[in-house]
């Protein structure tokens, strides 16, 4: 088939006659013309599967017509309304920023032998004559020109044109940098292509009967005011990234905040603006909300908050399984409380993955993914890794394995109180609960539906092995606070022995058997005697007197005695 778009092609083949060659570019022409017709219609309805059978029709359309600007259009919109947003960004890879940047660095070299190459074909053209003379003798005259500035010059005029064509770019490839989480770059653009779109509504409006000030504009009475007024297209698209747009500048700018206060050692001030992003209202893209979690990790660790950070990780981890940074930042975690087996077990994760960095030769993901390391740092870090793994074994081969700081963990101090420890405890249940796992992907825009099963699956397990590791925690530091206590209550009561001891038990004396005089007057009371709340006190005190061995005879006299 021949692209009715390069007709350079149609010219070049020699087989074909003119009719034919026509015949050819009309039909293929009308076909394609029939193709997006019939997409347009299709994507009116608006459903998603009206709208996969135009696309279907639009790459057959550009399997003819590669080059044709409305069907390259037709399909980005199909595949931004399908939320195929992988497919976009792979589609506009050259209009993205960031790779632009990264390309340029890359080819820096062959760009200063291109002006090496052109700067000395410039000074080949001016040793030879540039003027229009002719030169002496029989030597035919040449006109020598430089094939760089007229390729300059082609790519201008024909830059003028994509500038008015192609603004479409920026805004679909903006939004699907917003899905896919590059905010940056989706700020950029969207903002490109609002200018480019003002820009070229000025530019057709510039004819004076739209500019001045007319009563013709205006219904008379009673004509109807709708029939009068122009028909124009709905805003709908530009209101929608306009509020795009702002909603992207607030994320950034929330941050850029947290990431300053963090530099400055501001820890609650990073958290507490991290924590807006990640707890807001309306979601965030799944890569920003990666990134976000493991800077609040960060913040959590150096805040002292180590079961905090691990949980971040932990969801940045369910979100992008090959998150470096996250792998990282909670292998350093385990090892603060020493908790050695896990610790290991993510840096062997990391070796894995840096191994096969190394074999793919290329970053995982696609190339527009925002990545925290380069290619070139992979074998450095990959010779501390392998040092560090050998380290850690050799601590586990020495028996270090059962004494994990489970005070760091749960955030208290030793010596810490039972009521503190429960606090604490509660604290944590109650956010690391298993059953509340999940509750961030629901502030979470995935660029994949089908993804949201396995991180789903992750977080749970993850959230799971977490509450595990602080219910073995809060078991350990109950029962050093009751051995404490009950150590205490032990010393306590010998420290009393000590200051007041004990009387010695009362020796039981002989009976001695005592006669007075006087006694032998007297005879037993009768019972009635001893009535009366005062007798029954002289009764006790006559036993206590006895029973410390008080033999001497007292005279009573009974009157007084009676009640």
């Amino acid at each position: 088939m021949v692209d009715y778009c390069n007709p350079s092609m149609a010219v070049a083949s020699p087989s074909l006659a003119g009719g034919e060659r026509k015949h050819w570019w009309l039909t293929n022409k009308k076909m394609v013309d029939r193709y997006v017709r019939e997409a347009r219609m299709l994507i009116a309805t608006q459903e998603q599967s009206e709208i996969a059978a135009a696309l279907g029709l639009l790459e057959a359309a550009l399997a003819v017509a590669p080059r044709m600007e409305v069907a390259l259009e037709l399909k980005a919109r199909c595949l931004l309304h399908l939320r195929r947003f992988k497919e976009v960004a792979d589609m506009l890879l050259e209009y993205i920023p960031s790779l632009k940047i990264v390309t340029s660095d890359d080819s820096s070299s062959s760009a200063s032998s291109d002006n090496s190459s052109s700067q000395l074909s410039r000074e080949r053209v001016k040793l030879l004559s540039s003027s229009g003379d002719s030169l002496s003798g029989d030597e035919p005259a040449f006109r020598c020109f430089s094939v760089s500035d007229l390729r300059k010059k082609v790519m201008t005029g024909l830059c003028k044109n994509v500038e008015k064509e192609g603004q479409w770019r920026y805004s679909i490839l903006g939004q699907a940098c917003c899905h896919l989480g590059l905010m940056e770059e989706a700020m950029v653009l969207l903002q490109t292509g609002k200018r480019l779109a003002t820009a070229a509504f000025r530019r057709e409006s510039i004819s004076l009967s739209d500019d001045i000030f007319s009563f013709n504009k205006f219904p008379r009475s009673g004509e109807n005011l709708i029939s009068n007024q122009p028909q124009t297209p709905p805003k709908t698209e530009s209101e929608s990234i306009s509020h795009l747009l702002c909603h992207i500048k607030l994320l950034i700018r929330r941050k850029a905040a947290a990431i300053a206060a963090l530099d400055a050692g501001l820890y609650a001030e990073a958290i507490r603006h991290f924590s807006k992003i990640l707890d807001g209202r309306r979601g965030a893209p799944q890569g920003f909300l990666s990134e976000c979690y493991v800077h609040r990790a960060a913040a959590f660790r150096s805040a002292g908050r180590i079961a905090e950070a691990i949980a971040d990780c932990n969801r940045a981890l369910a979100l992008e399984t090959s998150c470096i940074d996250a792998l990282t930042v909670r292998a350093g975690l385990f090892e603060t409380i020493r908790c050695l087996p896990d610790s290991l077990h993510d840096l062997e994760h990391l070796k894995l993955l840096y191994n096969s960095i190394l074999r793919d030769r290329k970053l995982p993901g696609p190339i527009w993914k925002r990545q925290s390391v380069q290619y070139r740092e992979i074998p450095g870090k990959l010779c501390s890794l392998a040092a560090k793994i050998q380290q850690l074994k050799q601590r586990l081969a020495a028996g270090e394995t059962g004494n994990v700081d489970y005070y760091a963990l749960i955030g208290l101090r030793r010596g810490c109180s039972r009521s503190e420890l429960e606090r604490a405890h509660l604290l944590l249940t109650l956010k690391h609960k298993p059953d509340k796992s999940s509750s961030f992907i629901e502030r979470c825009e995935f660029a994949d539906e089908k993804d949201v099963d396995s991180v789903r699956d992750r977080a749970k397990m993850s959230s799971l092995l977490l509450f595990r590791l602080v219910q073995r925690g809060y078991t350990s530091v109950m029962s050093i606070i009751l051995d404490e206590e009950a150590a205490e209550k032990q010393r306590k009561k010998a420290a009393a022995a000590v200051q007041h001891p004990a009387p010695p038990p009362p020796e039981r004396a002989m009976p001695v058997a005592v006669v007075s005089v006087e006694s032998k007057a007297f005879k037993t009371p009768p019972p009635s005697v001893f009535q009366g709340v005062f007798c029954r006190d002289i009764g006790v005190v006559g036993n206590l007197l006895a029973q410390a061995g008080f033999n001497r005879p007292i005279p009573v006299k009974y009157e007084a005695l009676s009640c």
